[in-house]
């Protein structure tokens, strides 16, 4: 078009950069109105507003601007398409208070604002935070002649429930009701999902009923919603019954909703149950992905059914798909907890293979599983190997190996390592000091445990009930029995000895 010797009309060459903005190819726009400018093709306003676009998309708001100077000069009125974009433009970037002075300016000057403006100033308002501020602009709007419709409604609500106000966004979304603005999908969803995260499954049903009951349409997410929270309290029962309504509404589920209900099922411990969901997906279609795997072979390595969870990682490879560290952090913890380390060693070589790099995890089941089976100088080595790699351990490393220290007989190394921990100024837990504790106990070195009982305290780390426990205990069978009671007294002051013996029981 551009080397043909009659040159096309203007209309011709805007249809061709339109299409190409659609594509959201906004360099390649620009670099054509330069060429078509070098050839004399003068720009009309349709053109100069695709150009305020592609600016806007690229955060390059003064060439926006320098545009929209060029409209005023070659005489042409800006309209609510030129001005809504450059108002978007400006929110995209984050400077939504320069929106709102370019938004007063032009009200002054006389141009009115439509729907699509309001909807974006409101939405600009809510993504940075300022709810507060949106909701007097929605009462602003009020009282000129644009009615406010859903998606302003929407915007704010979802302002709202990310800020945790989830009884403000139900009283504006009753407010909507009142005015006869019917909610939609998202509104309703941005609701539920509220509801869910408040821990307010009832108020989510209810809407999910009011939805199905009015014929307001719901989609795969809003049923998603509902059966992750249900399956997060453990109602996995009822999490499956309503994959059934979900199903008879002729919505069908996605790979996320299957994912969840197994998810669901393997924190509750069934499996097998899982297991069904996952062949039931593939059955309607529907393809596992990573995540899916992930939850399977997790779930089966937390009941010791590691064999099967290692036939899904070859499966995922039969497949062509990828496995993840999570992949191998749950069989290698799975491996390791079935005593099987030196397969557990292996499949972290094939990670690395792979491509997957090792992370704090996977070195700390593996370090944990070492100092069990009292590999200590494996285990030590592998935590220089950890730290020689750049992964930072974190408390649990350092407890299983301090753990696996003191029981292996190496006292003096795991009270280096902890004065290590006291010396960086690490926040060492409860269950740090109290290994600590049982390994000077073990050796009988009592005095030295109640030193780190009482630095404990001055840390503000507090003392359990298996703190005391361990020193009483201890005392008890070294026939220090003034101590043990005295500390059994404040145990007891603490309100920490319940209904047990020291049997354990």
């Amino acid at each position: 078009m551009l080397l043909v010797r009659h040159t096309s009309p203007i209309i011709e060459f805007n249809k061709i950069l339109g299409s190409l903005v659609k594509l959201k190819y906004y360099l390649t726009v620009i670099s054509l109105s330069k060429q078509m400018e070098v050839k004399g093709i003068r720009a009309n306003f349709v053109t100069l507003n695709i150009l305020i676009n592609c600016f806007c998309h690229l955060g390059q708001m003064a060439f926006s601007f320098s545009v929209l100077g060029k409209i005023l000069k070659l005489g042409y009125q800006p309209n609510t398409v030129t001005l809504n974009t450059l108002m978007k433009g400006l929110c995209l970037k984050g400077e939504v208070k320069k929106s709102l002075h370019f938004h007063d300016k032009v009200v002054a000057q006389g141009f009115q604002m439509d729907h699509v403006s309001y909807g974006t100033l409101l939405n600009g308002l809510c993504k940075t935070g300022e709810t507060r501020c949106a909701i007097k602009l929605l009462r602003m709007i009020e009282d000129r002649s644009t009615r406010p419709n859903v998606v302003m409604y929407s915007a704010i609500i979802d302002g709202l429930c990310k800020d945790k106000l989830v009884n403000e966004a139900y009283d504006l979304y009753s407010e909507m009701d009142a005015r006869e603005i019917f909610p939609n999908v998202i509104t309703y969803n941005t609701l539920i999902c509220a509801f869910c995260l408040a821990g307010q499954l009832m108020g989510a049903f209810s809407l999910l009923h009011e939805m199905i009951s009015y014929g307001r349409s719901q989609d795969v997410y809003t049923f998603s919603i509902l059966i992750d929270a249900l399956c997060k309290e453990g109602k996995v029962k009822e999490a499956k019954n309503l994959l059934a309504v979900m199903t008879k509404e002729g919505i069908k589920p996605g790979v996320v909703t299957y994912s969840t209900l197994m998810d669901g099922y393997c924190l509750v411990g069934e499996v097998q149950n899982a297991k069904q969901i996952f062949h039931a997906m593939v059955q309607m279609g529907v393809n596992p992905n990573v995540y899916s795997y992930n939850i399977m072979i997790n779930g089966l390595c937390k009941c010791k059914r590691v064999d099967e969870a290692m036939n899904l990682l070859r499966e995922m490879l039969h497949k062509n798909m990828v496995p993840d560290t999570v992949t191998y952090n749950s069989l290698i913890d799975g491996l390791c907890k079935s005593g099987r380390i030196t397969s557990a060693l292996n499949l972290m070589n094939e990670m690395h293979h792979r491509g997957q790099p090792a992370d704090v995890v996977t070195y700390t089941s593996l370090l944990d599983a070492l100092c069990k089976n009292q590999n200590l100088d494996k285990a030590t080595a592998l935590f220089m190997k950890m730290k020689e790699r750049g992964i930072q351990p974190t408390m649990y490393t350092y407890t299983a190996l301090i753990d696996g220290l003191c029981k292996g007989g190496r006292l003096k190394n795991a009270q280096e390592l902890f004065q290590h921990l006291l010396v960086k100024g690490c926040c060492i837990d409860v269950w740090t000091y109290t290994v600590m504790i049982s390994g000077l106990c073990k050796e009988g070195m009592f005095d030295e445990a109640l030193a780190i009982k009482s630095k404990m305290e001055d840390n503000g780390c507090i003392p359990n009930a298996v703190t005391f426990e361990i020193i009483i205990r201890s005392l008890f069978e070294k026939d220090e029995n003034d101590k043990a009671e005295k500390l059994l007294h404040e145990m007891i002051a603490k309100g920490l000895l319940g209904f047990r013996n020291f049997h354990g029981e």
